[in-house]
């Protein structure tokens, strides 16, 4: 399945409807999400849940954080977006990826993970009334997106609120957020965040 063309089609109906929907957009850091708010922010009235339980220590889950909401100040949205930020719990990632430490960068694991982030995402939603939830996961290069959308898929069905299907790397957003990043001096971890993937170092 192409994401993107069933991206293209949610926006197009939006438009034609004249719509705009409450999203809460599950953000993994600033970077990736930069293109990602420039984006959906003309279709969307945006929330953000920052919850990223697997990242190695809390001085680098708060230090994401904090460019995230410094990134969210300083770009010149249309909205007001409000950063929520969600609970530092490393122990239940590690109970949930126990087993899997082996696994390579990109397999088993990272789909666990993936699963407790989305749905996080997808009971705040639900709780708080928003009529879409998704995440910028899909916009890395190093991520699976049909992976990441076959879990939002279920989670959709599980708590009976829409998710927004994606691949945000298309349409040249991966290269827009690197774009973004210089502009704006964000930080740019060379690790996806768990002490797993540091073995794992990326770059642009």
């Amino acid at each position: 399945m192409n994401y993107q063309v069933v991206l293209d089609n949610t926006l197009k109906e939006l438009i034609e409807k004249k719509e705009k929907p409450k999203l809460l957009l599950h953000v993994c850091c600033a970077p990736c999400s930069s293109y990602v708010l420039e984006y959906l922010t003309n279709y969307f009235e945006i929330t953000v849940l920052y919850y990223n339980p697997n990242i190695s220590s809390i001085d680098e889950y708060n230090k994401r954080l904090k460019e995230e909401q410094r990134f969210v100040k300083e770009y010149p949205f249309n909205q007001n977006i409000n950063v929520i930020k969600g609970e530092y719990d490393n122990q239940k990632y590690e109970e949930i990826i126990k087993g899997l430490e082996e696994e390579k960068e990109g397999g088993a694991r990272c789909f666990k993970c993936y699963r407790l982030r989305l749905e996080e995402t997808a009971k705040y939603a639900k709780e708080n009334n928003f009529d879409y939830f998704t995440t910028t996961l899909t916009i890395s290069p190093y991520k699976n997106s049909k992976v990441l959308n076959e879990i939002g898929h279920e989670l959709e069905e599980l708590y009976n609120v829409k998710y927004l299907y994606s691949d945000f790397k298309k349409k040249n957003g991966y290269k827009r957020s690197i774009e973004l990043s210089h502009e704006y001096n964000l930080y740019r971890q060379d690790y996806c965040g768990c002490k797993y993937s540091i073995n794992n170092k990326i770059s642009d």
